[in-house]
């Protein structure tokens, strides 16, 4: 169930991680491709994808009602988007191309969206921790 944002996990920071994952995930990709990370390159690519999600995420609601639905929600929203816009920016792929170049971005963007959201709620957990640990007596 999504709920709103907790104190602990600002919407700044949660954008932030998200928009770190997705821009991890174009670098990766161009890495795997043999582009290098060059920034020609990363703006055809990582933009479209950035701005899908950052145009779409306000409307679903991802920082308001934060939670494992509302960060689905913007993925299987956003990143089909984004392949749309790259694919009409670089011209192509199309067709089965663009189909197996989707599933494959989508199940590695999700892959990287849930490492990031799990690496700030870990990071919580282990503040939490410490802030017990430091209340109680010794």
């Amino acid at each position: 169930m999504d709920r709103p944002a907790p104190a602990r996990f600002p919407v700044t920071r949660l954008a932030a991680v998200d928009g770190v994952a997705l821009v991890a995930f174009v670098a990766v990709g161009m890495l795997q491709h043999g582009e290098g990370v060059d920034l020609t390159v990363f703006m055809r690519t990582g933009l479209p994808l950035l701005g899908a999600w950052f145009l779409l995420a306000p409307l679903l609601g991802t920082y308001r009602r934060w939670g494992w639905v509302t960060l689905v929600l913007t993925w299987a929203a956003a990143v089909p988007a984004a392949l749309v816009v790259r694919s009409l920016v670089r011209g192509g792929p199309w067709g089965s191309g663009l189909l197996q170049f989707g599933a494959v971005a989508m199940a590695f963007t999700l892959l990287f969206l849930i490492v990031g959201r799990l690496l700030v709620l870990l990071a919580g957990w282990f503040r939490d921790r410490q802030r017990r640990g430091s209340l109680e007596p010794r």
